[in-house]
């Protein structure tokens, strides 16, 4: 997961491949309470790992239920609804499908409960939900602004003999919420009535369909009254799979439909779910298809690619899929007209103001837009010339987030900026790796910053820093040749030009894998190997040969991914990258040099002296810099770091600002 406070998307030109979708967050949470509040143990295979599910897992466990977790398969011990801890303080993030069911579970089980959350949870609307639990008997109080969390919950004094009522123009979590709970205290038939026009119906109906899983058969009478039969027990339905999450689909079936299929592919495949599945943001196939998209579907799986070009505007209801519908308003900045998306008033109640979000972050990029208290209405830039490079803030809302990445297949080919990328946790930690492993751009529009100087200047450490805070890639190409001498040292050839045809044969084959601080030669572990100070000196012999250079340019070359690369070594700047958009030649006195390897070995209980450090620097800065193939220099274009007097911290905020100078937000 990025963990970055921006991504910077490059120009992208096209996409296609497989991709398998984390669960379903809706569906997750749910069956997470449901199976805490059965007798029994139920075990649960592909539950997403995200914040909101961790945040359902950390209070059920509060709560004194047992829990297992092995990879994405959760075993529960469930409460047969009755908490072994009677009294517990709640953190519940940001999750409305946490707190909500649970506050209406608590509230009736009964104990002494405190329920709070994040800023934002504590302006996220509950008021309803209590009054609707208050009905029953419920003790709720409210320890900060009425109506909305944090919460005090105390035993109740249940009255069951009445309907219940609940609005349904807010969120439907109020009554999923109640759906969930009152089956513990069915003694008889319960009824739940809805004030006013139930909002995202598909959510009730993934509800009742996992209620049905877990043995409780809650009978409807259209829309507006729900009836928990007397008698009502939960019952472990043994093993349970959670689908793929069709609300983080909707960037793929959009993908699919905005992007040229690369080379080899046939568009987008989405694994781990089809289109029967019981969530209602699977019928966002049907509005992508409307707005020209080609949708193919089979048992759990869809295939997505592009149809009709440019995409059509549409006038779409959006109660059926009111979180989903946020990918159709990136969608329209791609389509032939007007696109206004209608009965989406939930947006205003969820982790953020959606309509107001969605609507400033498109003006950035050159929509004409306009809102209201339950639509939104998008005319796109009219020409690629009317397209605007734009920092898209995500107001710590993961859907913002994922949707305007979409944005960087502009015909403009604009850079996007997506701030604070992590919160895509909150329901896909991985949604960026996994859009990078489906999308292409032309390498030449893939941002290379380059940091070159001599031995010790210390520019491994700010080249990964740089690149840590990017969230960009890593090239270590002194890495390269130092794994290139150590396995010509194995094979026992001599590290000159006699030996230079057959090193460079063996280079050309090297198995290398950097997975974090680690390197690993076909499998081993050489990370150790290749830092000692032999390693460095072998290093520098085989840069020198030519032959071996050109093996390893290709390979250098293949480092350059998306999003970005940062790339250290001696050459990155005049010869492997001279194109690069920002080239850093990093110096320092051969003094200081000296003084800092100095201090390295001697904590590592290496014998040396400080003269003799010093000299080898000198002698290797004098190879380096007089080699007949890639000399050690700046770049023409080069900046200039001495970082003499510098910390690591000020040499990368030195380069960070260089490029940042270069960008167009």
């Amino acid at each position: 997961m990025l963990n970055t406070l921006f991504i910077d998307l490059p120009p992208l030109r096209s996409a296609g491949g497989s991709i398998t979708l984390p669960g379903s967050k809706s569906i997750s949470n749910r069956v997470l309470l449901l199976a805490a509040l059965t007798q029994g143990r139920t075990t649960l295979h592909d539950v997403l790992d995200s914040d909101d599910t961790r945040v359902m897992l950390t209070a059920l466990r509060a709560l004194g239920c047992d829990i297992q977790q092995t990879g994405n398969s959760v075993i529960i011990d469930g409460l047969g609804g009755q908490p072994k801890h009677r009294e517990a303080r709640l953190f519940m993030g940001n999750a409305g499908t946490a707190i909500r069911p649970l506050t209406a579970a608590l509230a009736l089980m009964g104990g002494s409960y405190d329920l709070s959350g994040v800023p934002r949870m504590h302006e996220r609307p509950i008021g309803d939900l209590v009054d609707a639990l208050r009905q029953l008997g419920c003790r709720i109080g409210y320890t900060g602004q009425d109506g909305y969390p944090p919460l005090h919950i105390d035993q109740p004094k249940l009255k069951l003999d009445a309907p219940i009522q609940v609005r349904g123009d807010v969120s439907s979590q109020f009554l999923t919420a109640l759906l969930m709970a009152l089956p513990l205290v069915a003694r008889r038939d319960i009824v739940i009535d809805v004030v006013g026009e139930l909002i995202s119906r598909p959510y009730i109906e993934i509800t009742l369909n996992l209620l049905a899983r877990f043995g409780i058969a809650v009978k409807r009478d259209g829309w507006q009254r729900f009836t928990i039969p007397a008698g009502s027990q939960y019952r472990s339905p043994g093993t349970l799979f959670v689908e793929a999450d069709a609300s983080s689909a909707s960037y793929f079936i959009a993908l699919g439909a905005i992007a040229p299929a690369s080379e080899g592919h046939h568009g987008i495949r989405i694994e781990g779910l089809g289109a029967d599945s019981i969530q209602g943001d699977i019928r966002f196939i049907e509005a992508a298809q409307m707005m020209g998209a080609r949708v193919l579907s089979g048992p759990n799986w869809l295939e997505v690619s592009r149809g009709s070009w440019p995409l059509k505007a549409i006038d779409l209801d959006c109660n059926h899929i009111p979180d989903a519908a946020m990918t159709l308003a990136v969608m329209a900045l791609y389509a032939q007209g007007t696109t206004t998306l209608r009965n989406i008033a939930s947006w205003r109640v969820k982790e953020t103001d959606r309509i107001a979000a969605m609507a400033c972050e498109l003006r950035k990029l050159g929509a004409t837009v306009a809102e209201g208290p339950d639509f939104i209405q998008l005319t796109p830039p009219a020409s690629a010339a009317h397209w605007r490079a734009a920092s898209i803030h995500t107001y710590d809302d993961h859907r913002v987030a994922m949707c305007f990445a979409l944005a960087a297949f502009n015909p403009a080919g604009l850079p996007v900026r997506v701030e604070n990328p992590q919160c895509v946790a909150k329901t896909f930690p991985d949604f960026f790796e996994a859009l990078f492993s489906l999308v292409q751009a032309d390498p030449a529009r893939i941002p290379v910053i380059c940091v070159d100087g001599p031995t010790a200047s210390g520019k491994g450490t700010l080249a990964a820093q740089v690149a840590s805070q990017l969230g960009y890639h890593l090239l270590d190409s002194g890495a390269l040749y130092r794994i290139t001498a150590l396995a010509a040292t194995r094979a026992q050839l001599p590290l000159d030009a006699t030996a230079e045809d057959a090193i460079a044969a063996l280079a050309q084959g090297l198995r290398l894998d950097f997975t974090g601080e680690q390197v690993l030669l076909d499998g081993e572990d050489v990370t150790e190997a290749i830092r000692t100070e032999e390693a460095g000196m072998n290093a520098s012999k085989v840069s020198a040969l030519p032959k071996v250079r050109a093996a390893l340019v290709d390979l250098q070359h293949g480092f350059r991914r998306l999003p970005g690369l940062v790339a250290d070594g001696r050459d990155m700047g005049t010869v492997i990258f001279p194109a690069a958009p920002l080239k850093v030649f990093l110096t320092a006195s051969a003094e200081q040099r000296a003084q800092r390897r100095f201090k390295q070995l001697i904590s590592k209980e290496k014998s040396i002296t400080l003269a003799a450090l010093r000299a080898d620097l000198e002698a290797r800065d004098a190879r380096d810099s007089s080699r007949s193939v890639a000399p050690l220099k700046p770049a023409a274009d080069a900046r200039l770091l001495d970082n003499s007097s510098l910390s690591v911290e000020e040499s990368v905020k030195w380069v960070l600002d260089w490029w940042q100078g270069k960008q167009p937000f």
